[in-house]
This record gives structure tokens, sequence and C-alpha cells, in this order.
């Protein structure tokens, strides 16, 4: 096995991580996750908002205490002046 590589540094592919100078704001939505994907169908819960289960910097700050679901399953919301994040979903339209 090689050395471990240090997750937590700024730097990538040796290059120092750009950092945007202006703060975003991280909002996380509906969840979305699809509890009958199991047996072919879709249902979603109905949680309206992710809610942290714990205090931040703790594993529980990642569940949600409405639902009980990771906060990867809730629609990510950012807000700020560049709109180029690509884990928000969009929808474009195409005139024609």
């Amino acid at each position: 096995m090689g050395p471990q590589q240090d997750r937590s540094s700024s730097m990538a592919n040796g290059t120092p991580a750009a950092r945007s100078k202006e703060a975003k704001v991280v909002h996380y939505r509906e969840c979305q996750r699809n509890h009958a994907a199991s047996i072919g169908g879709h249902a979603v819960d109905g949680c309206r908002e992710f809610m942290a289960s714990g205090a931040e910097g703790t594993a529980a700050a990642l569940a949600c205490a409405a639902c009980g679901c990771h906060r990867s399953f809730h629609r990510r919301e950012v807000e700020a002046g560049d709109d180029r994040d690509c884990s928000s979903t969009s929808t474009s339209t195409t005139s024609g």
C-alpha cells in the first residue's frame, strides 16, 4: 500500500485550490429519498426541510431530525452570486 494522502489539505493536483471570496449559504430542502425503490415504486416521506439531529461537526449533524435520512437525500440549494454549482438541480428550457 502507498502512503496516505492528506485529504484535508487545500492542494488539488499539486496546485492550491481556488477559494471563493463570496460566502455561499447552503440550504437543504425537501427530502427526495425513494422509500419504495426496492419494490419498484416511488414514494417520498414528505419531509419539507433538513433539520440536523446534532451539533455541527458531529455525525448526528448529517442525519435529519424530521425524517431520519442522511443530508445527501435532501435537495441542495446554494444562495450566492455565482450560480455555477454542479450539485444543484436546474431545469433548462429550449426554444423551438
